[in-house]
């Protein structure tokens, strides 16, 4: 198997993405598993769900990482008042012209920051159901396009469970990873209180000095990237026995789905490429499985009564289903 220099560009297009990273380091601190399914998001055209406790730096990452690529990025705090139209935008009538005028919502940008996502009702979680799989909202029976490259980083708390809801199996099979936002170490906290007592300020990212070092036109021609590192069909027949495992598990009540195997095949693809690797091997299965397919599993009443988790079972499945040799 070829080296994934033998692509005149792709060297080039790997290090801007080593730069992306880079750059959001000059503001966030740590949260390196955070960082880097956001960047196997944009490789792999796919949404992003954030799971930790407030204070985890979760806003300030999409404002540098909105930086460091130069695109266009907007947060909405969802609340359980939170309207279709107050995210996609709505029909406005213009008493000077005599007709209706379309007023876009935040939801048309480059990233939606979607903080507290399980706060707001189905009805609106519907409308972003539908910017997440067909990258359109339709307004008064009209669909509109929504803006190229279009990513979701949604946020949710772990804790707080009063005043929300939980989020649709749909719409959970819509987010690309799941990544667990832990609280910092001792020593990741020296540095953030370090760089607060000194210049940084988290409010205003040109203390940070962060430039941009990729764009759009990067975006696409990585995916176009990934989209050619080689999988063989060996390492294919692994993820359909992952997948099946999961379904023929006793403890779960629904397993992944065919959309998650290839998310899963998505994903593993893009951290190869990040590697710098134009092939699969199984070690990127793998590390890419917990965060892919863990939130698509859903467990018997009688597993969670037992005080079993979705990482649990899926572990338990990595280390039972034979690796490929």
């Amino acid at each position: 198997m070829s080296d994934i220099s033998t692509s005149p560009n792709s060297s080039d297009l790997v290090a801007k993405f080593q730069a992306i990273r880079a750059e959001i380091a000059k503001a966030v601190v740590g949260q390196d598993d955070a960082v880097t399914a956001i960047l196997l998001g944009l490789l792999s055209d796919g949404h992003i769900l954030l799971e930790g406790v407030p204070g985890t730096a979760k806003t300030l990452m999409v404002k540098a990482l909105s930086r460091a690529i130069n695109l266009e990025h907007k947060r909405v705090q969802f609340t359980p008042d939170l309207m279709p139209g107050d995210l996609t935008g709505s029909l406005i009538y213009n008493a000077a012209r005599s007709e209706f005028t379309f007023r876009p919502g935040p939801i048309f940008t480059n990233i939606l920051l979607a903080d507290e996502i399980n706060r707001t009702p189905p009805k609106t979680q519907a409308a972003l159901l539908e910017a997440m799989a067909e990258r359109q909202v339709t307004i008064d029976g009209e669909p509109r396009q929504l803006n190229s490259p279009f990513i979701v980083l949604a946020t949710q708390n772990p804790i707080e469970s009063e005043g929300t809801y939980n989020l649709p199996e749909a719409q959970l099979d819509r987010f690309l990873l799941k990544v667990i936002m832990h609280l910092p170490s001792k020593e990741t906290e020296r540095e953030m209180l370090y760089r607060h007592a000194t210049s940084f300020d988290p409010t205003n990212l040109d203390t940070a000095k962060i430039v941009p070092v990729a764009d759009a036109a990067d975006i696409a021609a990585a995916r176009s990237a990934v989209k050619k590192v080689d999988a063989h069909p060996v390492l294919l027949d692994y993820i359909v026995e992952l997948v099946h495992a999961t379904r023929n598990s006793p403890f779960t009540e629904l397993g992944v789905s065919p959309r998650g195997a290839t998310a899963l095949l998505q994903t593993a693809r893009a951290w190869a490429w990040l590697n710098g690797r134009n092939y699969l091997v199984p070690d990127d299965i793998k590390a890419l499985a917990i965060p892919t397919l863990a939130h698509r599993l859903q467990l018997h009443s009688e597993a969670e009564l037992d005080g079993l988790s979705q990482l649990e079972v899926l572990t338990t499945i990595l280390n039972t289903v034979p690796v490929p040799r």
